[in-house]
């Protein structure tokens, strides 16, 4: 297989990378923390002035056409500096909707939006007590008309309060646990009956607690079909997933470098404590474990192109339990060889493991993958 990039690639690359170096560096991260919702409007246009915002989109709906390498050169980026803008949220997880479920009415409604940096999104998935199975959905979408009344509640949705559509997920019929009978369906983050509890997360981002109530949606809000919406929402979390686990080798990326960094200047009785054979080898180890996560991250993208729904989410989640290993291997590592500056809200080697371990825990933790493969009959 040859992983090597194309031209147009390569400077796809090089134009991210000089975007977030000139940009993007750690005290800057900080002042866009502190504006509302936690990033930054200017940053975020300066991202849809380069194109980045519209790359997945097809040609026809005013995008760039391009594909999961593109998606995971840029999320490598964006987790090499740490960007707090919701990328994720907008173009990958509001953006993936529109592209595999969206009407031709929804695209040219959205998308536009989108590419031009003026609408962001939120996927409003998480429940109470749903942990992350995504048929588990309590909130309900109930008839009425022509229209849709949705109720309940959802929690720790990535750019909620801020985000301008929420993609949200409700049950149209059946029971909490059951796979058909789950819709998708378009809110505007505004909508009466909309009720957001907004908050930081530890690792820099912002979510929001959402309560629905009473929330009118006409029949035209339903993405797909609002009665067979799980496998929509599973290629789409896997595209998701696949995308972090690109930021996340940017974030060990720039871990393992910081660290090495650390370990040529910072001297201990007299000498630089990179020499010590100890050292060496932890960054030795280090290493293998971020090269391990970058193979499985490119397969995970090479798996989007599977024809097998079935084989593609085992890649997927084969990928996602590499990553949840190296990422808290590197980032303890790291933490470790830092000494007691890692652990300072000024050291930015902390802010990477936060990261690294929220990563972790979206969209299905290390544990919970390891099953997916084990029962798909494959081995990691």
């Amino acid at each position: 297989m040859d992983f090597d990039l194309t031209e147009e690639q390569r400077l796809l690359k090089e134009s991210v990378d000089g975007l977030l170096t000139d940009a993007y560096d750690f005290d800057q991260r900080r002042k866009f923390m502190a504006e509302k919702g936690g990033w930054s409007k200017a940053f975020w246009g300066k991202l849809a002035e380069q194109g980045l915002l519209g790359l997945p989109f097809s040609e026809e709906d005013g995008g760039f056409g391009a594909g999961g390498v593109e998606t995971m050169i840029v999320m490598e980026a964006l987790g090499k500096a740490l960007v707090l803008e919701p990328y994720l949220a907008t173009v990958v997880l509001g953006g993936g909707f529109l592209r595999h479920g969206g009407s031709a009415g929804q695209k040219a409604a959205h998308i536009p939006g989108i590419i031009d940096g003026s609408k962001t999104f939120a996927f409003a998935q998480l429940e109470k007590n749903s942990r992350y199975d995504l048929y588990d959905v309590a909130t309900t979408a109930k008839k009425k008309g022509d229209a849709y009344v949705i109720d309940g509640e959802k929690f720790v949705v990535l750019n909620g309060e801020t985000a301008d559509m929420l993609v949200v997920t409700a049950r149209t019929k059946g029971s909490q646990r059951d796979h058909a009978g789950v819709g998708v369906f378009l809110v505007p983050g505004n909508a009466s009956g909309v009720v957001k509890k907004g908050y930081p997360t530890q690792d820099g981002l912002h979510g929001a607690d959402i309560t629905f109530t009473g929330v009118e949606v006409g029949a035209d809000a339903a993405i797909g079909d609002p009665e067979n919406g799980l496998a929509l929402i599973e290629r789409v979390v896997d595209e998701a997933r696949t995308a972090i686990c690109a930021e996340a080798v940017g974030a060990m990326d720039e871990s393992l470098k910081a660290t090495i960094e650390y370990l040529k200047t910072r001297k201990q009785f007299g000498v630089p404590i990179g020499s010590f054979q100890t050292l060496q080898h932890r960054a030795a180890d280090m290493f293998v474990a971020l090269e391990q996560a970058r193979s499985m991250s490119m397969f995970a993208t090479m798996a989007g192109d599977f024809d097998d729904a079935k084989e593609r989410a085992t890649a997927v989640a084969a990928a996602k339990v590499q990553i949840g290993k190296s990422g808290k291997f590197i980032g303890q590592q790291s933490i470790q060889l830092h000494g007691g500056i890692g652990m300072t809200q000024e050291a930015r080697i902390g802010h990477y493991f936060k990261r690294l371990t929220m990563i972790e825990n979206t969209f299905g933790d290390t544990d919970y993958h390891l099953r997916r493969v084990t029962e798909a009959g494959g081995l990691v």
